[in-house]
């Protein structure tokens, strides 16, 4: 079936499907865009921090994270590390307030796709059911066999193309939400890790003495 018979035969609720499938695809380039960049750098970035800090360079681990600030975990590292000479609690809340502040980017659109699996069946189901009784509505009874019953047989195809790109839109969505889901679960994880690491690092700097705190340049 070609792309124009598609619109004429899904009726009105085809023009909200594109509006939501072209919404669903940009969406869906974004979040692509934002977690390749994160997952390329964030894991080296962290770890040469990381080494850093273990090897009392603070400020070389300071320098890293500020040039790395479009990534979560590195605005989290410097929430607590740009602290001046806190304790071991106040360095561990800030990592994980600072870690709640980066969810909602982390999640962003979540929400969006959501509801776009959920409301792109309905509008489908809406236009087959709108298509069927635009359908019987022209059927004469004393017609049985005539003209118009073919008509209607039609119409009915015609009208289950509607429910079809409704599934297509949600199914399509509902692969990259799924993926993007997992992808945020690991994020969390890996927060929670390479937080962890860098609590930890900190109780051994404070128990010996030795200063958390350097002024950034």
């Amino acid at each position: 079936m070609e792309i124009s018979n598609i619109f004429r035969a899904g009726g009105v609720v085809i023009w909200p499907l594109l509006g939501l499938s072209l919404l669903a695809l940009a969406l869906i380039i974004e979040r692509i865009i934002f977690w390749a960049r994160i997952n390329n750098r964030q894991n080296k970035v962290v770890r040469e921090v990381l080494q850093l800090y273990r090897l009392d360079n603070v400020v070389s681990a300071l320098d890293k994270l500020q040039k790395n600030t479009d990534l979560p975990i590195a605005r989290i590292f410097l929430a607590a590390l740009e602290l001046e000479e806190p304790t071991p609690e106040e360095f561990r809340l800030a990592l994980e307030s600072q870690a709640q502040g980066e969810i909602p980017l982390l999640k962003r659109s979540q929400n969006i796709f959501e509801t776009i699996i959920g409301l792109a069946p309905l509008l489908g189901l809406l236009g087959t059911v709108l298509g069927l009784i635009n359908s019987f509505a022209s059927l004469n009874i004393g017609d049985v066999g005539g003209s118009k019953v073919t008509g209607v047989t039609s119409g009915i195809s015609e009208a289950l193309v509607a429910t079809a790109s409704g599934l297509v839109v949600a199914i399509f969505t509902l692969v990259f939400a799924n993926t993007f889901r997992g992808l945020y679960q690991r994020q969390i994880a890996w927060i929670q890790e390479y937080g962890g690491q860098l609590e930890l690092l900190y109780r051994r700097r404070y128990e010996r003495g030795g200063k958390s705190y350097v002024p950034t340049r």
